[in-house]
């Protein structure tokens, strides 16, 4: 099976079909962003959702498993990163997995640092181009995924966040 799969105009779709579900079933959501590569049109990716939804506050956040549960996600909390509610979706037949929450309260850093790269991305063809390069690459190093694959790309997305960041905050001013 291949890792990386074409850029599908759809996900756009999927993905705020599944905005839409979260909005209308979990309590204390502001918004839910469709962010990764499958928010980018034109980026090739792993046909995996990646959600970004917003909290009111750390209150709503904790008491929001029970209605991500209810909606087909696997509930893991923080899953290694501080502050985050971490969800996921797969299908139940074929255990393909096929989304990922992300979860922050309003105002955490990790917002707009997820924001900011994948605007960079969408509004930069220069940039995508090398991030397709880079997803290929470590895509050939480590076609099942995983750890692995993310690790290796990690450099390069930090660099390209930081950047993105800093544009953002001079673009602000």
């Amino acid at each position: 099976m291949t890792l990386l799969h074409a850029p599908d105009p759809r996900w756009h779709d999927l993905a705020q079909s599944e905005i839409d579900s979260l909005i209308q079933t979990v309590n204390g959501l502001l918004t839910v962003h469709h962010i990764g590569s499958t928010s980018v049109p034109g980026l090739p990716a792993k046909p995996i959702l990646d959600l970004l939804p917003v909290f009111r506050d750390a209150q709503a956040q904790a008491s929001a498993q029970n209605q991500f549960e209810i909606l087909g996600y696997e509930w893991l909390g923080e899953y290694g990163l501080s502050g985050r509610a971490y969800a996921r979706k797969s299908n139940p037949i074929s255990g393909r997995r096929l989304v990922q929450a992300h979860g922050y309260v309003s105002g955490h850093r990790d917002i707009i640092r997820h924001l900011a790269f994948r605007d960079a991305l969408r509004n930069n063809a220069s940039l995508r181009a090398a991030y397709t390069s880079v997803k290929a690459a470590c895509a050939s190093r480590y076609p099942e995924g995983g750890a692995s694959y993310g690790t290796c790309k990690s450099e390069w997305i930090n660099k390209a966040e930081t950047r993105a960041l800093a544009r953002m905050q001079e673009t602000s001013k």
